[in-house]
């Protein structure tokens, strides 16, 4: 079984819209760091979302993993946050793993380390094309302006094209 590696942005905003069920829906069972766990649950401030997370991880979807590059970690720390740089290590040390990223400058260091990656935008977009969501373009705009998720035009605009919207 592929393992999923998730990044706080994409819980924060998939929650924000009510799409927090499509990872477990696509991806069965999903896997956070401890970074991610203490910066959305832990330190977090929105009840739902915290009980949310805490149910999924009583029901085994989704799971607690640290990394064990540490070096690594404290390396990419010097351009990501801490989260950001713990899914990219235990990406790489989880052969034909896939990093749940939304930041631009995280997911362009996963791909300087060959990690396979998607976001928010994709997991939507997946959802869409299997039939998992009636239509993308209202949780595009919901992630714009509800979750404040930022889209470039040309991006939205592309998204909704290979929806067929």
């Amino acid at each position: 079984m592929r393992v999923v590696i998730v990044d706080s942005s994409t819980l924060i905003h998939l929650f924000a819209i009510g799409r927090l069920p499509l990872l477990t829906e696509i991806f069965g069972r999903w896997t956070v760091p401890p970074a991610v766990w203490r910066e959305v649950v832990e330190q977090g401030k929105d009840r739902a979302r915290i009980a949310a997370l805490e149910a999924l991880r009583d029901e085994d979807r989704l799971e607690l993993r640290e990394p064990t590059n540490l070096p690594l970690v404290r390396a990419l720390q010097a351009d990501l946050d801490e989260g950001e740089a713990e899914v990219i290590a235990l990406a790489t040390e989880t052969s034909g793993s896939l990093a749940v990223l939304d930041e631009a400058e995280a997911r362009r260091i996963a791909t300087t380390f060959g990690i396979e990656k998607t976001g928010a935008i994709g997991i939507l977009l997946r959802a869409k094309l299997e039939g998992r969501i009636e239509a993308l373009r209202p949780d595009l705009d919901r992630l714009r302006t509800e979750a404040g998720f930022w889209i470039a035009d040309p991006l939205y605009r592309t998204i909704l094209a290979a929806a067929g919207e």
